[in-house]
């Protein structure tokens, strides 16, 4: 596939361009609901660098006890003066506007703010929070430091301020600590926030260890294909960035066990830059059916589909099958699971009386009718009284519900939905209602998906966030080459180059033959999505009037599908 690249930015945000704010508070008592702030110091840096401080005493609008004055060597008479609470907080808020907070203990720090703001009616702008004694528990080990006390931490690090229960010492013991730990994790692959705010000890030193299997990738949209150490996939994956998202995986983020167990296998990350998302959809949908990954729990089989089809013979019936041919008179499909194609196939027949029994019938030998024949379920052509002209009629009121017009046969199912309804029968009435569903969903999507898998090429843009047109070029229903086409840039000679680089599709011997029946699926929905735009047809795109598609919109609420 022809492929023209805009790059991304990483998706995490690199320490060096984070605003934290490492904020400290001293107050009467241990207490947000009953005690109050007397303190508050803050500093704020970036990339290394102090951008600001602030400090300020706080009128906590109360005695501040004898125990935390000699403490804190804070008196009445020196908040005396100062802001009451709500001035107070109001103006840390707006100095750690749009800033990470950082507090040693910050359960302690950050609860004494929120319930000022809930006290004074302020709104808390629930800012990311970074707590430095939790970070220190799991970087320095109690064989380096006796405790994780700032105190204890400053000297550990070297800091410029020794903490002594005022609130700006403490803020600055603080950055030199977090500064600190930002080095140690630094040396382990830790360098954006997600990571730093994600970091756990239960990450293993040997899954840290793999964090190296993601350096070299892309930062560009993509699949990532996880292999061992005998060169077999073991995961494949899509992101709209291969290495931020790589790189999730050796941290605490990624907490599914066999994802931990599939990364303590791996020996290498492939990466397969894609031009488009619909392109890292499709290429992730076919490297999975051709190796079936064993960490990939769905789509491991996505050539393993079932269709509901109506046979071709003297007398049809419905069948369920796993692949249709050219011959075949009418089908509905895929299906997921053998179930489904069940039900639709038993939705069919509510509104049509196809005969239901699996034997060959000839029109010069009748046999003895079945029971849904007497109960005026079945045409019963096997007893000889239905001539094979008749039975057709019946047979193309069953090709126009699976092709054309659903709306006769959708109609006569809601006329027994509203009778067992009224008869109080709601257990019935609702599997009669999901076996419409099955057989309004398949055969929308199989009305839907024929145009396009019989036209011979369909080329078609979307405008993308990052600016620019993404370009498919779809053949016989299979993604034959994508490309993007810059921002500023003519979009024709994209076009014509995706045009002649495009893999060349043989026309389809029936559903599946030319694409995965879950690839015409993808495809559709990218060219039925808002914004796409149609550049060029080679063939019809056309959908019945009377069709599914309406039904399906309808049902799709009630059932619980994304319409």
């Amino acid at each position: 596939m022809e492929i023209v690249q805009d790059r991304l930015g990483d998706l995490g945000t690199p320490l060096a361009e984070v605003t934290f704010v490492v904020v400290d508070l001293e107050t009467t008592g241990g207490s947000p609901r009953d005690c109050g702030i007397t303190e508050i110091g803050a500093v704020k840096v970036r990339g290394g660098v102090e951008l600001g401080e602030l400090q300020t005493f706080v009128n906590p609008g109360e005695p501040i006890p004898a125990f935390i004055q000699s403490l804190t060597g804070i008196t009445d008479s020196m908040v005396r003066d100062a802001p009451r609470t709500a001035e107070a907080v109001a103006s840390f808020l707006e100095f750690a506007k749009g800033a990470v907070l950082v507090a040693h203990n910050a359960g302690f720090d950050i609860g004494f703010l929120k319930a000022a703001c809930a006290a004074h009616d302020l709104r808390w702008p629930g800012p990311a929070v970074l707590d430095t004694v939790r970070l220190a528990r799991q970087v320095v080990s109690r064989d380096e430091v006796a405790n994780h006390k700032l105190g204890t931490l400053a000297r550990h690090f070297g800091a410029a301020t020794t903490p002594d229960h005022r609130a700006l010492h403490d803020a600055r013991a603080t950055v030199d600590v977090l500064h600190g730990l930002i080095g140690r994790l630094g040396s382990v692959g830790v360098d954006t926030l997600e990571e730093l705010s994600s970091y756990s000890s239960r990450v293993s030193d040997e899954l840290r260890r793999k964090r190296h299997l993601a350096d070299g990738l892309p930062s560009a949209p993509g699949v990532y294909v996880f292999k061992d150490e005998r060169g077999e996939a073991l995961y494949v994956g899509t992101s709209v960035d291969i290495r931020a998202r790589a790189r999730n995986y050796f941290t605490a983020s990624e907490q599914r066990r066999r994802m931990g167990e599939m990364v303590r296998l791996a020996t290498e990350i492939t990466p397969i830059v894609c031009a488009t998302t619909l392109e890292a959809q499709v290429r992730e949908l076919r490297l999975i059916a051709q190796h079936q990954p064993r960490y990939n729990r769905r789509s491991r089989h996505p050539d393993k589909v079932w269709w509901l089809k109506l046979t071709d013979e003297v007398f049809p019936r419905l069948s369920i099958v796993r692949s249709l041919g050219p011959d075949d008179l009418a089908y509905a499909g895929p299906f997921g699971t053998r179930r489904s194609a069940e039900d639709a196939a038993a939705a069919l027949y509510d509104a049509v009386p196809l005969r239901q029994c699996l034997t060959r019938l000839s029109p010069t030998r009748p046999t003895s009718a079945c029971a849904l024949a007497d109960m005026g379920r079945c045409a019963a052509p096997c007893t000889g009284a239905v001539a094979v002209e008749d039975y057709a009629v019946t047979v193309a009121d069953a090709v126009r519900v699976l092709v054309g017009d659903s709306r006769p046969a959708v109609a006569a199912v809601r006329e027994r939905l509203h009778a067992l309804s009224e008869g109080e029968r709601y257990e019935e009435a609702a599997a009669l209602r999901d076996r419409l569903g099955s057989l309004v969903r398949a055969t929308s999507r199989s009305q839907r998906a024929t145009p396009v898998r019989e036209a011979s090429e369909i080329i078609a843009a979307r405008r993308t966030p990052r600016g620019g047109w993404d370009l498919v070029c779809v053949r016989h229903g299979r993604l034959a080459g994508s490309s993007h086409s810059p921002v500023g840039a003519d979009p024709m000679p994209y076009v014509a180059a995706l045009r002649a680089c495009a893999e060349v599709v043989a026309p389809p011997t029936g559903p599946g033959t030319s694409a995965l029946p879950e690839e015409t699926e993808l495809v559709l929905r990218w060219l039925e999505a808002e914004g796409t735009r149609l550049v060029d047809i080679e063939g019809e795109w056309t959908c019945p009037v009377g069709g599914a598609a309406a039904a399906h919109q309808e049902l799709a609420p009630a059932l619980g599908w994304a319409s």
